[in-house]
């Protein structure tokens, strides 16, 4: 009787390793798992050659920073990536916490990544966090007032990028596009569509291919 055929083995993704850290905007809250920034970006890079695995992402709707902070945990301290990025914001200010806290836990934040980095600041990256005041569920607040709060966690956001010599990056602008362009917004009205997200990575591109 013959040996039987071992089973075989499942195929082990190869390549740089990328760890996406952030809320619903990361995970992609209403699109399709292909259609998450983090899994867009992955794609382009491929697309010149860069060999990039699937990302690891840690992201839940509804974060704030300090709930990012507890979900990071869940990675070992020795776990290593090749590129890390950090979206986190829009749930301090939905919530109304204070400017204040942001600052310390973001700052604990970008500790991590550059942790999860191996130390080198210069496999991080940043986006600026999205106005959701340009969605329809927006409709009947005071947009104006949410745009300003926007921009303040933002600002507090890029000034401590910026004491790290971390890379920011402004994808706020062309979040604002939605305003005018339903198509930008996913179908619960709220969140925005994978041709938003295709346009932050089209952003955040350049940055990610000089990283890797």
């Amino acid at each position: 009787m013959e040996n039987p055929v071992p089973p075989t083995p499942q195929e082990i993704e190869t390549g740089l390793s990328y760890l996406a850290l952030g809320d619903s905007y990361t995970i992609g809250q209403n699109v399709t798992a292909d259609q998450r920034w983090p899994v867009l970006l992955v794609k382009d890079l491929k697309s010149i050659g860069k060999a990039v695995k699937t990302p690891d992402i840690i992201a839940t709707t509804g974060w704030t920073t300090g709930d990012l902070l507890n979900g990071v945990k869940s990675l070992p301290a020795s776990k290593k990536y090749d590129m890390v990025s950090l979206l986190i914001g829009v749930n301090n200010q939905y919530q109304g916490r204070s400017l204040d806290q942001y600052r310390i836990e973001f700052r604990e934040l970008l500790g991590k990544s550059v942790g999860f980095a191996g130390g080198n600041a210069s496999k991080v990256f940043v986006l600026s966090t999205p106005d959701w005041g340009v969605t329809p569920y927006a409709g009947g607040s005071n947009t104006a007032l949410i745009a300003q709060e926007i921009d303040r966690f933002n600002v507090v956001a890029k000034e401590e990028c910026n004491k790290l010599n971390i890379r920011f990056i402004d994808i706020t602008p062309t979040s604002r596009k939605a305003l005018n362009d339903p198509t930008m917004v996913a179908s619960d009205g709220l969140h925005f569509s994978g041709k938003m997200h295709q346009l932050w990575v089209d952003l955040a591109f350049p940055v990610a291919k000089t990283i890797l």
